[in-house]
């Protein structure tokens, strides 16, 4: 049974316009003193009108730019080699010379997934407000995440609302607590359990603060130096921990910063190269509330990280890190509530089948077993799914993504049991969304994609990206894709 799916006149491409302004760093601390050293030279009276021409060009890309010159200048002050006082004009530009814009979408705006939004007033019937969240590609393939938000109608059709000129990142949390059982827990996944972390980990309360783990690390860091002060084997231990803590924090976003001025910019050691493809589900608790997470992939350029992020309005962002024998490699998905009294999640760890998790602890995975594996001649080569299982009336509905000749991304589906999700029982033999002739071309020519799905009104709706370059829409009626089930 052939499938109708309709692709809607809606693309989003990549705007070289959004611009989040970013610490420039020039260099070692030698040339950068060099650089302050020459700024410092500047005659006072050169002094404003140098920073009047940089304001006057860039205010009106950023918010309160002049105080993100002063936060930038109090950030390298201990590189000014001067005892004598610095005018606060003087100060503004120092910041502005450290300073750089970043086109975030500049190479790509792809992968969405999309999920209601927490507030659906002022709609008219039968609509639905949604956000959208995807991934950005800029300069050197740094991906973050950025959001959109729209509305579905009563008619299927469906708007996104144009995104604000302005980008800004949020203000990290100070002193975010960590518990040492399952921060022991995850050292030991990662490797780095040996006498020098036994002896950090003796040293904090069963809750501590990043100052009290840096603490610990210093002083058992001097005591681990060689006589001539070279560092010992434990140097590596030290930094493993201290990337590890740095994985797990929250931010805060501005109330007045609409939902597309906010961005999740890559912000610790792990995530130095992205984070990639977010799955946003918006999860319901077993009191009733809801919270949203998006599982994402971390990557430093060499090793990739599972992490989970946790919000109830998309202000307020925790990121941490998944754990257990199970939380590796990506594509993992969590369904939208428990079953059984457990949490359930969707993964990928060998990088051709589909497999099933179960956990009492939504941040700890200890086993998976093989749920689906490749059999039709466009998924041969990898098996994977695309987004969190949609609950319907006939099951779990989950789209998945095949790969087959040529390196050729395609959307399927399957059917899983509402009250036994290990067994399948339904499957798409062909795809549901394939590039046409007109999403061939990209950045990775040959690929669709999604991270996630929604139904309304009985339609299914899939944002997904064109071939890892842009985003578009389709919709089919939810009744035609199960009746095609085999």
């Amino acid at each position: 049974m052939s499938i109708e799916v309709k692709r809607t006149a809606t693309v989003l491409t990549p705007n070289q316009s959004r611009v989040l302004l970013r610490p420039f760093n020039s260099g070692d601390p030698q040339r950068i003193g060099r650089i302050i050293g020459r700024i410092m030279s500047l005659p006072e009276e050169q002094i404003e009108p140098l920073l009047s021409e940089v304001s006057a060009e860039f205010s009106q890309r950023h918010y309160e730019i002049r105080k993100l010159f002063l936060e930038r200048f109090e950030v390298i002050r201990k590189l000014v080699s001067t005892d004598g006082e610095i005018s606060e004009q003087r100060q503004l530009l120092i910041g502005s010379y450290f300073l750089a814009e970043y086109s975030l979408e500049s190479a790509a705006l792809f992968n969405p997934s999309i999920v209601p939004h927490p507030d659906q007033t002022g709609l008219p019937p039968g609509a639905l407000r949604f956000i959208l969240s995807l991934r950005a590609t800029g300069e050197g393939h740094i991906s973050s995440i950025t959001f959109r938000t729209g509305i579905i109608y009563a008619d299927h059709r469906i708007e996104v609302l144009t995104a604000a000129g302005f980008l800004t990142e949020p203000r990290q949390v100070p002193n975010p607590l960590y518990e040492k059982p399952q921060f022991t827990t995850k050292l030991s996944e990662l490797g780095l359990t040996n006498e020098f972390t036994a002896r950090v980990i003796s040293k904090l309360g069963e809750l501590f603060s990043l100052e009290e783990l840096r603490s610990s690390l210093q002083s058992e860091t001097e005591q681990s130096r060689l006589p001539d002060g070279t560092a010992c084997d434990d140097q590596d231990a030290a930094k493993g921990i201290w990337m590890l803590a740095r994985s797990n924090y929250e931010v805060q976003f501005q109330a007045k910063q609409s939902l597309s001025e906010r961005i999740l910019f890559p912000a610790t050691p792990s995530q130095r190269n992205g984070v990639e493809d977010a799955r946003f589900v918006c999860l319901a608790n077993d009191d009733g509330t809801h919270v949203y997470y998006a599982t994402f992939t971390a990557y430093d350029g060499k090793v990739i990280m599972p992490q989970l992020i946790e919000t109830s309005d998309f202000l307020f962002f925790r990121f941490i890190t998944l754990n257990g024998p199970a939380a590796e490699n990506k594509g993992m998905a969590l369904f939208p509530r428990k079953v059984k009294g457990l949490y359930a999640m969707l993964s990928r760890q060998d990088n051709e089948n589909i497999y099933l998790m179960f956990s009492k602890s939504i941040y700890f995975w200890p086993e998976r077993k093989v749920l689906l594996k490749p059999v039709f001649p466009w998924e041969l080569v990898q098996l994977g799914n695309c987004g969190s299982p949609i609950e319907t009336d006939a099951g779990w509905l989950v789209l998945s993504h095949g790969v087959g000749p040529m390196r050729k991304y395609c959307i399927g589906a399957f059917l899983l049991d509402r009250d036994d999700p290990t067994k399948v029982i339904g499957r798409l033999r062909e795809p549901l969304l394939k590039p046409n002739e007109n999403e061939r071309e990209g950045y990775v020519p040959n690929v669709v994609y999604t991270c996630g799905a929604l139904v309304h009104g009985g339609e299914l709706i899939i944002p997904y990206g064109l071939a890892d370059h842009a985003t578009g829409f389709a919709t089919v009626p939810l009744n035609d894709v199960l009746a095609a089930m085999n």
